[in-house]
C-alpha cells in the first residue's frame, strides 16, 4: 500500500488561473474607464436620487473649468462658437441630450451663460453632471 507522500495528483489546481483572470478583468475595466474622453473637472456632489440614463450616441458634453473656459466635447470654444456648433448639430439631430459639467470651483455665471445658450437654441434635454454622495 502506498503512503500519502507517494500518492499521484491527478487534478489541476485552478485557483491561480482564476486569480489571473480576475486581475486581467480588473485591468480591462480600469483601462476602459480611463479611455473615456473629457476635460478633467472636480464635479460637485449630488444627493442619492437616481440619474436618468442619457447615454445616447449623439450626446454633447459641455464643460466649464475653473478658469471659466468652455469646452464642447473636449474642444475649447467661446459662447458664440458654442451656439453656432450646437445650432448646426440641432439642424442635423433635432433631439439630442446635452450634459453640462462644471467644476465646483468655477463661477456660477459661466454655467448660466451656457444654459442661456441652450435655452436660446430650445434644447430641453439637459443634464447637469455631478459626483455621487460620499459614503
Amino acid at each position: 500500500m502506498a503512503s500519502a507522500d507517494e500518492k499521484s495528483f491527478d487534478d489541476i489546481n485552478v485557483t491561480p488561473m482564476v486569480d489571473l483572470y480576475l486581475v486581467l478583468l480588473l485591468i480591462f475595466i480600469i483601462m476602459t474607464t480611463a479611455g473615456v474622453q473629457g476635460v478633467k473637472v472636480n464635479l460637485p456632489r449630488a444627493g442619492k436620487a437616481a440619474a436618468a440614463d442619457i447615454g445616447a450616441p449623439k450626446l454633447q458634453a459641455i464643460t466649464v473649468n475653473t478658469e471659466g473656459k468652455i469646452f464642447l466635447n473636449t474642444m475649447p470654444v467661446t459662447l458664440a462658437e458654442l451656439e453656432d456648433k450646437l445650432s448646426k448639430h440641432k439642424a442635423q439631430h433635432p433631439e439630442f441630450p446635452v450634459v453640462v459639467r462644471g467644476d465646483r470651483q468655477s463661477q456660477y455665471q459661466g454655467i448660466m451663460d451656457v444654459l442661456d445658450v441652450l435655452g436660446r437654441l430650445n434644447i430641453t434635454n439637459i443634464g447637469l453632471a455631478t459626483q455621487g454622495p460620499k459614503k
